[in-house]
C-alpha cells in the first residue's frame, strides 16, 4: 500500500527528531558513565538533562503525530475541494450537452419545415392509370332473336355510357397542418406522349368522355396529415392516365 506525501513527510520528521533524541541520550548516558564518581549535585544535574531529554522525546513524538493529522485534514480539504469542482464541471457539461441537444432539435425541425416548404411548392404529385370502359352486353329476350341482314350478331358498341363510367380517386398525402393552395388536374391517353401541361382539366370538365369531380374532398387519416383526394370518372373504350398535383403552404 502506498503511503501519500503528507504522512511519509510526517512520519520523516518524527525519525528526525527521535533519532536527535536518542542521540543526546546516549551522550547523556556516556557522560554519566564516565562521571559516577562526580559529587551529588552532578548527579541532580544529570537527572535533570534526563527528564529533559525524556520530555523532548515525548514532545518530538507528540509533534510528529500533530504534524500527521495537520497535514491529513489539509489534504482531506483539498480532496474534498477537488471533488466539488468535479461536479461543477459535470454539472456545466451536462447543462451544455443538453443546449446542444435542444439546439440540434429546434435545426432539426427548422429544416423539416423547410424541405415540406419546398415540396407544397413544387406540389405532391398522384398518378394513376385508368383501363379502358367495357360496356355490359345486354341479355336477350327469350324466343327474340335480332340478327342484321348478313345473318351474323352484330358486334357491341365501343366505349360505355357516363351511367356505366369507371371511377377511380386519386388522394395526395400534405401535413396536418397545411393550407392548400392549389389541385391541378390532367388527364391524356394511356398512349399518348403530349406534355402535361397541354392535358389539363378543370373540375367538373369533360373531355373525352371523362370528367373530374367538381371540388376536392379532405380527410385525417393519421394525426400530424390530411389527404386531399379528387375523383375522376371515365367512360371511354381508350385508357388513360389521370394526375393530380397538389400544393399547399405551411402555416405560421
Amino acid at each position: 500500500m502506498l503511503l501519500s506525501d503528507s504522512v511519509l513527510a510526517a512520519i520523516i520528521a518524527g525519525t528526525a527528531t527521535l533519532s536527535a533524541s536518542l542521540l543526546q541520550l546516549r551522550s547523556a548516558l556516556l557522560r554519566e558513565a564516565a562521571g559516577r564518581s562526580a559529587a551529588a549535585g552532578s548527579r541532580r544535574k544529570k537527572r535533570l538533562q534526563m527528564i529533559i531529554l525524556l520530555a523532548v522525546v515525548g514532545g518530538a513524538g507528540v509533534s510528529g503525530f500533530a504534524l500527521s493529522q495537520w497535514l491529513t485534514n489539509g489534504e482531506r480539504a483539498a480532496q474534498s475541494v477537488m471533488q466539488q469542482e468535479l461536479q461543477a464541471r459535470v454539472a456545466e457539461l451536462s447543462r451544455t450537452a443538453n443546449e446542444l441537444d435542444l439546439t440540434r432539435g429546434s435545426e432539426r425541425a427548422e429544416i423539416e419545415n423547410g424541405v415540406l416548404r419546398k415540396i407544397g411548392t413544387e406540389g405532391v404529385a398522384v398518378t394513376a392509370s385508368v383501363p379502358a370502359c367495357r360496356p355490359a352486353l345486354l341479355s336477350p329476350i327469350p324466343g327474340a332473336t335480332t340478327l342484321p341482314a348478313g345473318g351474323e350478331p352484330a358486334p357491341p358498341v365501343g366505349g360505355c355510357s357516363e351511367a356505366e363510367a369507371s371511377a377511380v380517386t386519386l388522394c395526395a398525402t400534405i401535413p396536418g397542418s397545411a393550407a392548400v393552395t392549389e389541385v391541378a388536374l390532367f388527364s391524356r391517353l394511356a398512349d399518348s406522349d403530349a406534355a402535361w401541361s397541354a392535358s389539363r382539366f378543370l373540375p367538373g370538365q369533360e373531355s373525352g368522355q371523362a370528367r373530374f369531380a367538381e371540388k376536392y374532398t379532405e380527410s385525417a387519416p393519421d394525426a400530424g396529415v390530411r389527404q386531399v383526394c379528387q375523383g375522376f370518372a371515365h367512360w371511354s373504350e381508350h385508357p388513360r392516365t389521370v394526375r393530380i398535383i397538389v400544393r399547399y403552404s405551411l402555416q405560421a
